[in-house]
């Protein structure tokens, strides 16, 4: 399967929203998995970090740094 440049940075840009989506009700739901929450966090930081640097959105790119220190931050804390 041969993904276009565009097929590409969609589907970071998707990635990166869903596992935020899921960082933020395991974490809110607080049944114990937030290691787990943070973890997806910082994965979904990176995706939409790289989609954000491919597509050229360099405030949204900035933020991602913060978001990923939070991630990194909040595993070391609930490790």
């Amino acid at each position: 399967m041969n993904l276009t440049a565009l097929d590409r940075k969609k589907l970071l840009e998707w990635f990166g929203v869903i596992t935020a989506i899921l960082y933020s009700m395991l974490v809110a739901s607080n049944i114990g998995l937030e290691f787990i929450g943070f973890l997806l966090l910082l994965v979904s930081a990176i995706s939409i970090g790289l989609w954000a640097y491919l597509c050229q959105h360099k405030g949204i790119l900035f933020l991602q740094f913060f978001y990923a220190s939070a991630g990194v931050i909040g595993m070391l804390r609930w490790f």
